[in-house]
């Protein structure tokens, strides 16, 4: 096989492990980011890998929900005003999949990305000392009452399709499962066999220090330009210089929208703003991580504290945190774990990228040499081993064991 040099652009999940993958194929990588690895939205996440995550925003209630949940302080979706006339391309066609078949169509372009997703991450580490990073746990859905979850059964169906049935539990069983519970939750609903990451930012500076000491380059520089020849990558213009190459990998998140434009292509891709809270040195924490229904956040047991992590914040990727969706998560959290002390909390907003269709982008545009792995909504943790074992194999001429036309990125730069 004939070695190629490979810049791969972003060194968030999904950027390191195709750098590793590709290192593992043999190839000479250049991992770039413009600023350290995994600082990005792969730093904040809620540090689930969220192989059930399957059913999508759109579910077919959107169109009668989303106006309630916008005007309720409550609610867990935001929106940044300001930036409603740019977004309002993207919320459009997001919008046109809030029905039954495209959802299905969703769910079932998914499954083949996340619902092996902990073994995925157990394949990038095989081997290794970053082992520990990837923890065996349960998952459970947290409601108020029994009569909640039945009502999330559409949910529950699509999670059904990818082969996740939850054991339910309620009364006394609650608190047994979780003593960190109060009585506000009444009805849990576990899934067996999950895993979680226990500092995601720490994870992936260690990846990339293992790919580095496998003989790998990293460079901290931020990308101006794409240089190609006949229709061809051969170079990238930074601002430490030019690096050649003979393929490309946009890998960067939200920011890859950006790189595009520098390609001549509108990808339309918007930010939803995700935020964390850590609570530091609590007094208790949940056996396994939970998804708290009421607030939309995932509570994760990590080295640093207790992280609270999710919400939703339409808006601008360039602009800074907002501060109440930051309230809202301490006042579920207060809500559910009442008991909860701690000696201070971190805040952090991040962005997910997301898609009209709600699947990432992951493909070579045309013949040109560039690949995109970007797009992955809030499953860029969960799906970026599997996504860089994909583009590595498509690098490599082989064919993928799972249809990659949902990827395709030519759905959006025809």
């Amino acid at each position: 096989m004939e070695n190629k040099t490979i810049v791969v652009i972003g060194a968030g999940m999904c950027g390191v492990s195709t750098a590793i993958w590709l290192q593992r194929s043999g190839h000479c990588v250049i991992l770039m980011d413009k600023g350290a690895p995994g600082m990005g939205a792969s730093f904040g996440n809620a540090g689930l890998i969220a192989q059930w995550a399957v059913a999508p925003v759109t579910s077919p209630t959107l169109w009668r929900d989303a106006p309630r949940l916008l005007l309720d302080p409550n609610s867990p979706l935001f929106m940044q005003w300001a930036y409603f006339p740019k977004l309002l391309p993207w919320l459009t066609g997001f919008l046109s999949h809030a029905n039954d078949a495209a959802t299905r169509r969703i769910v079932t372009n998914l499954i083949p990305l996340l619902s092996d997703a902990v073994e995925q991450h157990r394949s990038l580490v095989r081997g290794t000392d970053l082992e520990r990073w990837v923890s065996d746990s349960k998952l459970s859905y947290a409601y108020p009452s029994k009569a909640h979850f039945a009502a999330d059964a559409y949910t529950w169906e699509m999670k059904k399709l990818a082969g996740f049935t939850p054991t339910v539990l309620t009364g006394p069983d609650v608190h047994d499962c979780e003593p960190i519970l109060g009585p506000d939750i009444q009805c849990l609903a576990v899934l067996e066999g999950q895993g979680h990451i226990t500092n995601p930012g720490q994870y992936i500076a260690d990846l990339t220090k293992t790919f580095v000491r496998n003989g790998g380059t990293f460079v901290q520089a931020e990308v101006r330009d794409f240089q190609k020849t006949n229709g061809r990558i051969t170079q990238i213009e930074t601002d430490q210089g030019p690096f050649a190459c003979d393929k490309a990998v946009i890998t960067a998140g939200i920011w890859s929208k950006d790189l595009m434009k520098k390609l001549g292509l509108k990808v339309p891709l918007e930010t939803e703003r995700g935020y964390h809270v850590i609570f530091e040195n609590p007094s208790e924490m949940p056996r396994n991580p939970m998804m708290m229904t009421t607030g939309k956040f995932g509570v994760n047991p990590m080295d640093m504290g207790l992280r609270c992590a999710g919400t939703v914040e339409l808006g601008d990727h360039h602009a800074g945190p907002s501060k109440a969706p930051i309230a809202l998560l301490k006042r579920h959290a207060k809500s559910v774990f009442p008991n909860l002390t701690y000696s201070g909390t971190q805040e952090w907003m991040g962005f997910r990228p997301s898609t009209p269709d709600s699947a990432p982008l992951i493909g070579e545009l045309g013949a040109s040499g560039i690949f995109t792995g970007f797009g992955h909504q809030h499953v860029g943790l969960t799906a970026g081993p599997k996504t860089g074992r994909l583009i590595a194999q498509l690098i490599d001429g082989k064919h993928p064991n799972i249809d990659m036309s949902p990827y395709a990125p030519e759905r959006y730069t025809r």
